[in-house]
């Protein structure tokens, strides 16, 4: 597998607009995107920082994957994304490697990229995400 950098982290939050003022207003950071991704429930945001995104996540319905976190969890990191080449092979050669899977195949995400999540069980309680930028491959 080929990981090129932190693609970004993304963190669960119960207000998107509360966030984001904090991070431009307290951090200094600037806010670029705000997307919606329907299929996942969630609204998103990135900063960017260096290379590296932050990603602020709130949900747009409570059974959604991050109204359910926040419930359980409250709001934090809730995963890590790495940036890859050939994410189906890197999927594939995880697999091999006794990985567990969430996505066996790529979906889209955020910002058009190709993701795929593995399980926190198969990689000591972190939400991993893959990411490919299939307009810079």
């Amino acid at each position: 597998m080929n990981i090129s950098h932190i693609e970004h982290i993304g963190i669960a939050v119960k207000n998107l607009e509360e966030s984001i003022a904090f991070y431009e207003d307290v951090l200094g950071l600037t806010c670029y995107s705000i997307e919606e991704v329907a299929d996942q429930k969630v609204r998103t945001a990135f900063f960017m920082l260096g290379k590296t995104k932050v990603e602020l996540l709130e949900s747009t319905d409570p059974e959604g994957p991050i109204g359910k976190f926040i419930e359980k969890k409250g709001e934090g990191v809730h995963h890590m994304a790495f940036a890859v080449k050939d994410i189906e092979n890197a999927l594939s050669g995880l697999e091999n490697k006794g990985i567990r899977l969430i996505d066996k195949t790529p979906r889209k995400g955020a910002e058009g990229l190709d993701i795929a999540f593995l399980h926190p069980k198969s990689t000591h309680g972190v939400l991993m995400e893959l990411c490919e930028d299939k307009n810079e491959s």
